[in-house]
């Protein structure tokens, strides 16, 4: 869809000016209801006219030209207000581009709003904002996924062309999984972090959502490589490897409690299809994946506690009114942050506590040491591997806000990837009950291409 809308809009067949008007007008129509948008720029239409007067005077296109955009919340763009869907950075108004929105800009993107999410990127549903909740466009009674339930949503209702989120343990592929668009995670260190609000700074990274397989592949090349602001960026090296052939299926996964009949039954869909595509399916195992939730609810909280600290009422957004320095600082981490980030800034740090430490978060971390040497020793024999993206289908909006453990189960597939660190994407395949279903691809550490070319044959099962 990209590449094709960049060349009508070089050929005169469309200009940028209707293009976003277009989307303005879903906007205005979808989101009173889809609640995808915490707010829609005003200057949108301003981009759009100098786009269309460079291409009048001749300019050749960019890879990005007028494309129309929804940025995560977490996603720093100058002068614009990013809040991370919490009360406790309502106001704040970012003082320079994140490193990915500087190279959007330079591709020739247009940037239609910053999208909703769970407060600080916690969640797996979009239900923590403290905006409200997000709807599903396929189901409105039900959960878009999270965190970045507003981008996925902003894509798959045509409120934007494509997207970003953010992924910590999954907050990018479930939720393309569950609104029907894909979702990638590139490798860890791939997309630059800096302008991003951290939530887990050794997990957290920054990917697209899109329409289509090659939409999301235009939108990582303009993302990735390496940024002086984030010494954990890397050039991406380029791709040895030849096209995938051989497709593992990790027996571990196929083993989880709770996982729908309907999902498991797409997966098996999914597997006969490639293998009469011609690719070699494989059995693999991946022993310590078992241990990964528990590990990830250890490392990601801790990294939570260490982060959040700097919201204090000191710098950024509100601050409560109370007699000494501890009282400011207690009352307004009180008002501003929501439940779910206040149980992760506890757990996180009983963790981190003295006589704990060892106990619990050293000892995760050893766990993800083995979950990665797992994916290590199976792309030696595989080229790509597949998963189920969720155990579920959507949920019900409030279904599980009163169970924490039944709403962290649906992580279950997604952060084994986040704690390796290698890349993953969810592609949609088909549905079921009238639901879309996502079909999760991992590949060993800078392979996106892999996942490129299996995604864009899957994608063409109907």
């Amino acid at each position: 869809m990209i590449k094709e809308t960049i060349a009508k809009l070089e050929k005169g067949e469309i200009s940028a000016r209707e293009l976003v008007s277009g989307y303005l007008d879903t906007i205005k129509k979808k989101d009173p209801s889809l609640n995808a948008y915490r707010e829609v720029f005003d200057d949108a239409m301003e981009e759009a006219e100098k786009i269309d007067l460079k291409i009048k005077h001749g300019d050749t296109p960019r890879p990005l030209e007028g494309i129309p955009f929804a940025i995560k919340d977490n996603i720093l763009i100058k002068g614009k207000m990013a809040g991370a869907a919490s009360k406790i950075l309502e106001g704040y108004t970012a003082s320079y581009d994140a490193a990915c929105i500087k190279k959007l800009r330079e591709a020739g993107a247009i940037f239609l709003g910053r999208t909703n999410m769970d407060e600080f990127a916690m969640g797996s549903s979009t239900e923590n904002s403290a905006y409200g909740a997000t709807k599903n466009p396929h189901d409105e009674s039900r959960v878009p996924g999270g965190s970045s339930g507003g981008s996925a949503v902003a894509v798959a209702a045509d409120m934007a062309m494509a997207a970003l989120g953010s992924d910590t343990g999954g907050s990018i592929r479930q939720p393309a999984a569950f609104c029907g668009v894909v979702g990638l995670k590139p490798t860890y260190g791939a997309v630059s972090r800096s302008g991003l609000i951290a939530m887990a700074s050794s997990l957290d990274q920054i990917g697209p959502i899109a329409k289509t397989v090659a939409d999301a592949e235009v939108v990582f090349e303009a993302i990735k490589g390496s940024d002086l602001r984030d010494a954990t960026s890397v050039q991406n090296p380029k791709s040895k490897s030849q096209v995938p052939k051989v497709i593992g299926i990790p027996k571990e996964y196929f083993l989880k409690e709770g996982m729908d009949a309907e999902v498991l039954k797409k997966v098996e869909e999914a597997i006969e299809f490639l293998k009469e595509k011609g690719f070699e399916i494989k059995e693999v195992s991946l022993p310590y994946t078992q241990y990964a939730l528990a590990a990830y609810y250890i490392v990601m909280p801790a990294e939570v506690s260490a982060n959040l600290a700097r919201f204090d009422g000191m710098r950024y957004g509100p601050r409560a009114e109370e007699k000494n320095l501890f009282g400011v600082y207690a009352k307004t981490r009180e008002k501003g942050f929501g439940p779910e980030v206040r149980r992760r800034i506890v757990l996180g740090t009983y963790v981190l506590s003295a006589g704990y430490y060892d106990a619990y978060y050293g000892r995760a971390q050893k766990v993800r040491y083995l979950i990665r040497k797992d994916f290590e020793n199976e792309f030696k024999n595989v080229d790509v591997i597949l998963t189920p993206t969720a155990p579920t289908l959507p949920f019900k909006i409030g279904e599980k806000t009163k169970d924490p453990l039944s709403m962290y189960l649906e992580d279950i597939f997604t952060v084994p990837a986040n704690l390796a660190g290698v890349p993953a994407m969810s592609v949609p395949f088909g549905e079921a009950r009238g639901l879309p279903v996502g079909i999760q691809l991992i590949a060993p550490w800078f392979e996106e291409r892999r996942l490129f070319e299996v995604g864009k044959v899957l994608e063409n099962v109907l």
